[in-house]
């Protein structure tokens, strides 16, 4: 009997992300770490720590956990410590990774409408501050995520492979651990995210509408606004950001949502099963949202799109150097 469909799937598609996610990253912290493309360094310093934070989710998620277990399952990596210790690490980088676009919307948030405490809030030392705090804090909430697994099966008195703890969905203290944990990730993120969001947006609207006003009594026209124009250009480049992060989120979010009101489970082996499918697919979108920054940063932003062709023209031009 051959692999269920949505195996079949991610055995090609995770490789395949791999190689697009874990370059694209490398490359986007190299770019942004240059600070050539007209970012402060408040910004900068959060871009680069989200595609830190992505590389991450690609090495712990995409190659070490999904493409480990599709191409090599009899490695060490799958012996029950080891791989309890990954799957606790593909947690503290998922959880970096979406807090850090919280960390990032909000920081655009204070830039954008809160003028006062702009200077003060919106500096590179603070953003070194709020980066480490979120860190520290994501390697906290998933040091239990160690202790949810038991070994698959024992072989030769190895304890071999991960399985969830079937006290993992009974015992109080666990499923207490599991709602704290949907509501952080990713509840909470979509909620704030959203919110952020909205009120900047209704800001900018106010805020252009009263500016357009002003500059058409003064000069009796309607000329370009540089203010408007830079206004624009944080609010596509947040926007991107963010939408990206609730459309690749949102399948998993609903699965999150539904264990906690339907009676299902995480990690179930029926593959046929409506729900274990739309899990996967869900941490296949998920993973995606990690490689996926790069290319809208070279989309929206005309200074990283000259920095990228640069770094890819260097490499190439060294190797016609060489053949010549």
């Amino acid at each position: 009997m051959g692999l269920p469909v949505i195996i079949q799937i991610e055995n090609i598609y995770y490789p395949i992300l791999a190689v697009i996610g874990v370059p694209a990253n490398l490359v986007t912290i190299v770019i942004l770490s240059r600070g050539r493309c007209g970012l402060s360094k408040c910004i900068t310093r959060y871009l680069v720590a989200m595609a830190a934070a992505d590389l991450m989710v690609m090495i712990f998620e995409v190659i070490l956990y999904e493409i480990k277990d599709a191409y090599f399952p009899n490695s060490f990596l799958n012996y029950t410590p080891i791989c309890s210790l990954n799957i606790a690490l593909v947690f503290v980088s998922i959880d970096c990774s979406v807090w850090l676009t919280v960390a990032f919307t909000f920081d655009r948030f204070v830039a954008i409408c809160c003028q006062k405490l702009r200077t003060k809030y919106c500096t590179e030392k603070t953003a070194a501050v709020v980066i480490a705090v979120v860190c520290s804090l994501a390697v906290l909430e998933s040091v239990p995520i160690y202790f949810v697994y038991e070994p698959r099966e024992i072989i030769d008195n190895v304890p071999w492979s991960c399985n969830v703890k079937s006290s993992f969905y009974t015992l109080p203290i666990w499923v207490a651990f599991l709602t704290l944990e949907t509501i952080l990730t990713p509840f909470l993120p979509f909620v704030l995210i959203l919110l952020l969001n909205a009120l900047t947006i209704r800001h900018i609207v106010v805020a252009n509408r009263v500016r357009r006003g002003l500059r058409q009594n003064n000069n009796g026209e309607n000329q370009k606004d540089p203010e408007t124009e830079n206004r624009k250009k944080s609010i596509i480049l947040l926007l991107a950001i963010s939408g990206n992060f609730i459309m690749l989120w949102m399948v998993i979010f609903v699965f999150f949502i539904c264990v906690h009101f339907i009676d299902i489970q995480f990690f179930k082996q029926d593959y046929n099963d409506s729900f274990t499918i739309m899990e996967q697919s869900g941490y296949m979108l998920e993973s995606l949202s990690s490689c996926t920054n790069t290319f809208i940063y070279a989309v929206s932003q005309s200074k990283f799109r000259e920095e990228l062709k640069s770094v890819i023209k260097r490499p190439l031009a060294s190797v016609t150097n060489l053949i010549k």
